[in-house]
């Protein structure tokens, strides 16, 4: 799953002042990374610069109804599984060789603590134990499975709220994690994509100092080679953007596309960035300028870019970039319009879009993109509405969901997808 998150200095969908903590809202926190979500979005949001069209309804939105465990809603093919000790939302699941996964960043307790706990979730037993915590609490980090079967999270927010340049290494033989080399400009929220050749690229993020509205989007990217445990710089992007994906396609380029920059400009340009060279450059401009949409290689080479948002609100539309003419064109609608959902490749070759939020609130639907007929189908609703989720692939093709917020609070619970 690809996510959005922004500095506060603007308001946009899913950002600014406000943090949704567990248990409940709160408008207390400096790290402003997960507010303005729900009924609360753009409410009282400071900003010297142009803010977007709020996107809920005034009144709260209707209650999603949250079933017993065990029990899963008719004709759905999700069902509960385990819970989280902390709540997860922020945090990245990550898949490990054994089928496990690996879940990092997390907020614990009733102030939303960040915190340096991590848990594991095995898919035999269904449920979630502790794993050792990692060097240093943070959340926002980006996550990436390495050839080597270590997992290397790097950057994101310390509990001052300050953007971090330390990475570390979980390595799932000892179970532990172990610092290793440090980025050269310290990233929250940066895009974090593996390379054919084992290297790791890092690019984009937010550096803050400690206030989140004085920090500023980073063009700037780098290099993790596995081999020395090092980060080196490479070229920088053509664009300061932040709510974009980063999608490693099949030639080994990668595709940045969409998001804002600090003025609240939403994105319609693309850029890919070429291994070879080491440089970014412009490529095909998407059809629709949007930010925190979700974006998926597909088995034939091409990326579908889905849902997200303008100032207008979410979009139900996608398109489909084509690395071979360097273009985007429009594709079949969703269901649903949602921005802040998740998007995971099914082994059969189908897209899972499960939950986001629409201008009604937070959504537990879920729908289908089958590539070979270019539509969207509707696939049941998830047991819990949710925003923002993590989404992973197991090993015997089972979907693993876990976390998010509802709007109101942060969520511990998961469930599983059976396509």
């Amino acid at each position: 799953m690809i996510r959005f998150r922004t500095s506060p200095s603007h308001a946009w969908h899913g950002t600014g002042h406000a943090r949704v903590r567990h248990g409940r809202l709160t408008r207390a926190s400096a790290l402003a990374l997960a507010g303005l979500l729900a009924a609360l979005a753009f409410a009282g949001c400071s900003s010297s610069v142009p803010r977007l069209a709020a996107v809920f309804s005034p009144t709260p939105p209707p209650a999603v109804q949250t079933l017993a465990p065990g029990a899963s809603a008719a004709g759905s093919a999700f069902s509960p599984t385990g819970s989280l000790k902390d709540a997860c939302f922020y945090c990245t699941a990550t898949t490990l060789p054994d089928g496990r996964v690996l879940i990092a960043g997390v907020f614990a307790g009733a102030k939303g603590d960040i915190v340096a706990s991590a848990e594991l979730y095995d898919p035999k037993t269904g449920t979630f134990s502790p794993a050792a915590s990692m060097t240093t609490a943070r959340v926002d980090q980006s996550a990436t499975l390495l050839s080597d079967g270590r997992v290397l999270i790097a950057g994101g927010y310390d509990t001052k709220t300050v953007s971090l340049a330390s990475a570390e290494l979980y390595d799932p033989k000892t179970g532990t994690f172990s610092p290793t080399g440090s980025m050269t400009a310290a990233r929250g929220v940066p895009t974090a994509t593996q390379l054919s050749d084992g290297r790791v690229l890092i690019a984009g993020g937010y550096d803050s100092t400690g206030d989140m509205t004085a920090g500023k989007i980073l063009t700037s990217a780098e290099l993790y080679d596995p081999k020395t445990g090092t980060f080196s710089p490479t070229g920088s992007m053509t664009a300061a953007r932040l709510g974009e994906t980063a999608t490693a396609l099949a030639d080994g380029r990668v595709l940045i596309a969409g998001g804002n920059d600090t003025t609240g400009k939403i994105f319609a340009s693309a850029e890919l960035y070429d291994p070879k060279t080491g440089t970014f450059s412009p490529t095909g401009s998407m059809t629709t300028a949007r930010g925190q949409q979700s974006a998926t290689l597909l088995p034939d080479g091409l990326v579908l870019i889905a849902g997200g948002a303008d100032s207008t609100g979410p979009f139900a539309s996608t398109e489909l970039y084509d690395p071979k003419t360097g273009t985007f064109s429009p594709a079949a609608s969703m269901t649903t319009a949602r921005v802040d959902q998740s998007a995971t490749l099914l082994s059969d070759g189908r897209v899972l879009i499960a939950g986001g939020y629409d201008t009604k609130g937070p959504l537990a639907s879920a729908e289908l993109y089958d590539p070979k007929t270019g539509t969207f189908s509707s696939t049941g609703s998830m047991t819990t509405a949710r925003i923002l989720p993590t989404a992973t692939a197991l090993s015997d093709g089972r979907i693993l969901i876990v976390g998010g917020t509802d709007g109101s609070v942060t969520l511990s619970s998961a469930e599983l997808y059976q396509p």
